[in-house]
């Protein structure tokens, strides 16, 4: 076998252990000898326990024996997020803040894992609570991108982008309220989906809280929403459950033929869009024009006020969260968010009524915009991934949110926006593709984006630890 077990994906996993030709056990060690040589160098994971991962891969092994898996990814490596719970472990929210209780009970995706057999490997870090796009905590310590150790994976879903991009397995969850899946996987070069808001059963819910796959390729993604999208009515917002084919993911090239593309090349708030991403995005639509669809520009819909409001409901939020912590736990938060969440103190009652109107139109906004068009293509972010010690591309903490223009208006429409790698900066740095399509058309948007995997132009090699880089090299 040429590629590592550590680097195949779960279908092929799969097979290899129905013809028992590869076990569970060797996939899990293979994994566990990787991530000892990359974790020091990119700090991903949290809560690794080697016995316990191959306790339950000796379990998978016996249940592949027997002929009894229990579901679809049964022996294949997982990894969680932080703030998706796991039955006895604590939660932190990747804030030191934090009381690191035990969790009772799997919340949905989790249970989803254990119920198909999925052996998870770790959770995976974030930033303090959630809200900020890089790999910077108060609690793990700070993630940093395979690409370049001196640059974010992004976030909050940092580890899980970080842990995809480095080859910890086939299979990562992380959430998204505002780009917290999009943006590290378009900064780590991986795949990802949030799916529509209510299609993976997620709990705590919130307004425009997703959570969704985190994988090298779209097969991966499509195999694990299988999974992932099955109903819990612990959700509030879980959507009547669907009989979706998701092995119909890969409906080839042709798929593009004929479809209305709408192009939107600038958010109309926040960060201006860099010369490299604008020109990878615009490589992209060249490759969908020439595969038969028909793009059109698409006018910026948001607006810095829509951003601004919804930056400051959520500051407020924040501000009220804290002020439940004592004080010696507040001050164990981050600065940066302390510092973002206490400007909003002053706020008035009728400023957060207004704060509160820009979720719904944004949400009218992009989905008035997306009408005339079957999806949507624009950059994840309109800059490539910052240096690691920064919170935030601004560095600002009263300008937190510039750089997600583009992402958090599918979360307030609630419909599916996809990440894919469509190109690098001079300096090697993914550039990621957002694909975004109607309200409930999941299986659209991975077809469409699996279209754009097989036509778009060569993937450079995925990264190396150091010491086997340069080994490489050599």
């Amino acid at each position: 076998m040429s590629e590592p077990l550590h680097e195949l994906p779960a279908p092929a996993l799969i097979q290899l252990y129905r013809r028992r030709e590869v076990s569970p056990v060797e996939v899990a060690r293979s994994v566990l000898g990787h991530v000892e040589r990359w974790e020091h160098h990119i700090q991903a994971l949290f809560l690794l326990r080697p016995e316990q991962v191959m306790e339950q891969a000796r379990a998978s092994e016996s249940r592949w024996l027997r002929g009894e898996p229990l579901g679809l990814i049964d022996g294949v490596p997982v990894t969680i997020k932080d703030n998706i719970a796991t039955r006895g472990d604590p939660t932190p929210l990747g804030t030191a803040a934090s009381e690191c209780v035990p969790a009772a009970a799997d919340a949905p995706p989790a249970a989803r894992v254990r119920e198909s057999g999925g052996v998870i490997l770790a959770k995976t870090t974030m930033p303090d609570y959630g809200m900020l796009s890089s790999g910077l905590s108060s609690y793990h310590q700070l993630a940093r991108n395979p690409w370049d150790l001196g640059r974010t994976p992004g976030g909050s879903s940092a580890g899980a982008g970080a842990a995809a991009a480095a080859g910890y397995g086939p299979l990562h969850i992380g959430t998204d309220i505002g780009g917290s899946l999009r943006l590290p996987a378009g900064w780590c070069g991986i795949f990802t989906l949030k799916p529509s808001l209510g299609r993976i059963p997620i709990d705590p819910p919130y307004a425009g809280r997703a959570a969704g796959p985190m994988t090298r390729t779209v097969e991966d993604a499509a195999l694990f929403m299988d999974v992932l999208a099955r109903p819990d009515d612990r959700d509030a917002m879980n959507l009547p459950h669907q009989e979706i084919p998701w092995n119909r993911f890969d409906a080839g090239a042709d798929r593009l033929r004929g479809l209305r593309i709408g192009l939107l090349l600038e958010a109309g708030c926040g960060l201006a869009v860099e010369r490299e991403v604008r020109a990878a995005v615009e490589r992209a639509a060249l490759l969908f024009e020439r595969a038969g669809a028909v793009v059109a520009p698409l006018r910026p819909f948001m607006t810095q006020g829509m951003l601004d409001g919804m930056d400051h409901f959520w500051r407020m939020r924040s501000l009220m969260d804290m002020r439940s912590l004592a004080p010696d736990a507040k001050a164990r938060v981050l600065p940066y968010i302390r510092h973002w969440a206490d400007s909003a103190a002053g706020m008035t009652g009728e400023a957060m009524f207004r704060a509160s109107q820009q979720f719904h139109l944004t949400r009218l906004a992009a989905v008035n915009a997306c009408r005339p068009f079957d999806y949507v293509i624009s950059p994840v972010s309109p800059v490539p991934a910052f240096p690691a010690e920064l919170p935030s591309p601004t560095n600002d903490p009263l300008r937190p949110l510039e750089h997600i223009g583009f992402t958090v208006p599918f979360n307030m429409s609630e419909q599916p926006a996809a990440s894919i790698n469509c190109g690098y900066t001079s300096g090697g740095l993914p550039i990621g593709l957002q694909i975004a399509g109607k309200r409930f058309d999941d299986l659209g948007v991975l077809q469409v984006a699996r279209a754009f995997e097989m036509i778009r132009e060569p993937q450079r090699p995925w990264p190396l630890p150091p010491s086997e880089a340069i080994h490489h090299v050599d």
